[in-house]
């Protein structure tokens, strides 16, 4: 109870309370985290159930009742007669998963290579420092689309697409790890040379117990500020991917995947398609992407 109360009493929770922005990203995000959470239960259908779809609902309009049916839809319903709703529901799903999970995989790469690189020194850090900056001459969205292609090319085709949310996952990641082993490793060239990383050396500790007990907590604080402003990042690049259609396979529809879907019936008056998913995305998006700018500032000593 006490750890609660002085939490509750830091600088950074009085930071965030006395910040609009900040309260307001948090309650969408975590509106749409628990929507997301509890589609089975919130969702009126399962879109991806081929049992529960009636064609004779196809383009109903947004809470108009169905000239076949009579069934209304709170946002609609696409050409297959699938909930509008309910897809968006379930592909966030996909779009959430694969934007926590690659930027997690990002986030352990990039702290493992840019504490090596910024410890070890030598040619670890040339090595590790030279890679990352020929990646940078490329954009991110461009080296997950070749590395999907690639991995995708060298799976057997009877498991593409079941292993083509992990191969996203995988290549986005890969995409995304240059920024924190470079932030990694500029805080581990600070740090190595402190007090406490002498002292650990002199009593005979190991480099990957001084880089994992001593240096990684703290040079944490500017990863998490990364992690959250990459992970809007993430989610919009799968978003790219899956509009392009070299992402999430049909069969497990994302966001960017629905928006790729709507677009074919833009021109044909069936709006509602393509709108909701584009809204729901770009509110996710925004809404991660404000709080990780509120937590960059909030963490930043200048500005305290």
């Amino acid at each position: 109870m006490q750890k609660l109360k002085n939490i509750w009493h830091s600088d950074l929770a009085w930071n965030f309370r006395n910040s609009p922005v900040a309260v307001v990203s948090a309650l969408i995000v975590l509106v749409l985290a628990l929507a997301v959470i509890f589609a089975p239960l919130i969702a009126p259908h399962n879109p991806f159930d081929p049992a529960t779809l009636n064609l004779m609902n196809g383009f109903s309009k947004p809470m108009h009742p169905n000239e076949f049916t009579g069934e209304v839809f709170l946002l609609g319903t696409d050409d297959q007669g699938r909930d509008v709703f309910s897809t968006i529901l379930y592909g966030m799903r996909i779009s959430l998963m694969v934007g926590v999970l690659s930027v997690t995989f990002a986030m352990v790469l990039g702290i493992i290579l840019g504490l090596l690189a910024g410890y070890v020194g030598g040619w670890t850090e040339t090595i590790i420092m030279r890679v990352a900056d020929v990646q940078l001459t490329f954009p991110s969205i461009l080296v997950a689309m070749l590395i999907f292609g690639i991995v995708k090319g060298v799976t057997p085709v009877e498991y593409r697409d079941q292993m083509a949310i992990w191969v996203l996952i995988l290549a986005i990641g890969l995409g995304e790890w240059v920024q924190f082993a470079r932030v990694v490793r500029g805080a581990t060239l600070v740090e190595k040379n402190r007090e406490y990383v002498q002292a650990a050396r002199l009593i005979g500790r190991s480099r990957w117990v001084i880089m994992i007990r001593h240096l990684l907590p703290n040079v944490l604080s500017p990863v998490l500020v990364i992690a959250t402003i990459s992970l809007a990042l993430a989610i919009i690049a799968e978003a790219t991917l899956s509009f392009l259609g070299v992402g999430a396979p049909p069969t497990q529809p994302s966001l960017g995947t629905l928006i790729r879907i709507g677009q074919g019936f833009l021109f044909s008056g069936e709006w509602w398609i393509l709108l909701f998913p584009a809204l729901t995305l770009l509110t996710l998006a925004l809404s991660v992407n404000m709080l990780g700018d509120w937590l960059r500032d909030a963490l930043n000593p200048k500005l305290r």
